[in-house]
């Protein structure tokens, strides 16, 4: 509980620190576009004033003379355009700047493009001796209008490369554990195989004495089950072959089985339908992952109860239910269920409802969730498989 409490508290750390830097790029690519707008703003003041003095000056200085073409012809990046008192475009040389000689030629299209320059920047009135005031109406440079997306832009590639991030430790983490519960499973088939072949040895023996003995076949019927058991857990972690295809049988046989070694206080039955559901399956893994749902049923009844299991088909899909009237869980032991590791019992690794995910999510393209669950009422196990597609 205490490191479930660390992780989450870091994850807020790191998804604070995240926002935080997001924010600082954002806030710091905008005021960088507001101080070169005030620059190019002041470049349009220092224009005006220079048309101006032009215009005032009859007999200006030589400097003077030599620095205003030099004001007016520095801008090469600011649109703008000179008007009269009436917005009527002066189109003299050195009276607009950086417009496309389309516009200038269409009355239209330039008066558009005045009305818009307006909307966005207050003209600079420039006041001269006989009273025709002149008006310069200016926009944003190229540069400036581009720069006003990046922040924008910027922070949605940092948001999206931390996305990444976060996919990818996660993937390399998903596929660690999935190494981990391989090799565990696959040392667990090489330790039950030692003694397993021993005990067969035995009853060989053992059916000399008394080959009809009722004790020796029961023996043979739970070894025969271990040496399932060894099979199962030397497929994970490897690709198996899904050649099987009556699913029926394959229920009804872990039905059979099941329900001899099941507490008789449990109310046990099965619903089939009557005709034959084909859907490509690995019989010995499929066979694990119903054990595990009954005996998760088993356990959460405490050995006296009701368990239904069902098959069904929906939407040329067809599904498998256990359902049980036992003790139930709490959203969070829902949404914690099929993680590695995760159990609500005092003994047990945790594992089983972990590794039957796996069987049905990768092994057979399909889907495993609690569809159903209520503290104090039951729960229900819906396995969800693809039917085989019939000519």
């Amino acid at each position: 509980m205490r490191k479930s409490i660390l992780t989450r508290l870091n994850n807020w750390i790191i998804f604070v620190v995240m926002t935080t830097l997001v924010i600082a790029i954002v806030v710091a690519s905008t005021s960088l576009i507001n101080f070169l707008r005030k620059e190019e703003i002041k470049r349009i003041s220092l224009l005006s004033k220079a048309i101006r003095i032009q215009q005032e000056v009859k007999t200006p200085d030589t400097d003077v003379l030599d620095l205003l073409p030099d004001i007016l012809n520095i801008n090469n990046t600011i649109p703008f355009i000179v008007t009269d008192k009436y917005k009527n475009p002066i189109l003299d040389l050195g009276y607009y700047r950086n417009i496309p000689e389309t516009t200038i030629k269409n009355p239209e299209e330039l008066q558009d493009l005045i009305r818009n320059m307006e909307k966005n920047y207050a003209p600079i009135e420039i006041k001269v001796p006989d009273g025709n005031n002149q008006f310069v109406y200016y926009d944003n440079s190229r540069l400036l209008n581009n720069l006003r997306y990046s922040p924008y832009i910027l922070g949605l590639f940092i948001l999206l490369y931390f996305g990444f991030s976060f996919w990818f430790f996660r993937t390399i983490k998903k596929t660690d554990e999935g190494y981990l519960w391989a090799g565990l499973a696959k040392e667990t088939a090489h330790q039950i195989g030692t003694p397993l072949s021993s005990m067969i040895g035995w009853i060989e023996i053992m059916k000399l004495d008394n080959p009809e003995s009722e004790g020796v076949h029961e023996i043979e019927k739970d070894i025969e089950r271990l040496r399932t058991i060894s099979e199962r857990f030397s497929k994970i972690g490897s690709i198996p072959e899904l050649n099987d295809r009556n699913f029926n049988e394959t229920i009804q046989e872990n039905y059979d089985y099941l329900k001899t070694r099941i507490s008789r206080k449990i109310n046990f039955t099965l619903n089939l339908p009557t005709y034959t559901v084909l859907v490509p399956h690995n019989k010995i893994l499929m066979s694990w992952v119903i054990e595990n749902l009954v005996k998760n049923a088993v356990d959460a009844m405490k050995g006296e109860g009701a368990i239904t299991m069902s098959v069904f088909e929906r939407n040329k899909n067809i599904l498998v239910e256990v359902k049980d009237n036992g003790s139930g869980m709490t959203k969070q032991q829902a949404r914690n269920a099929f993680n590695p590791g995760y159990s609500t019992k005092k003994r047990g690794w945790g594992l089983g409802l972990s590794l039957a995910r796996r069987v049905i999510h990768e092994y057979h393209n399909g889907d495993i969730k609690i569809s159903q669950t209520e503290v104090g009422k039951g729960s229900t196990f819906r396995i969800t498989i693809r039917k085989e597609e019939t000519l």
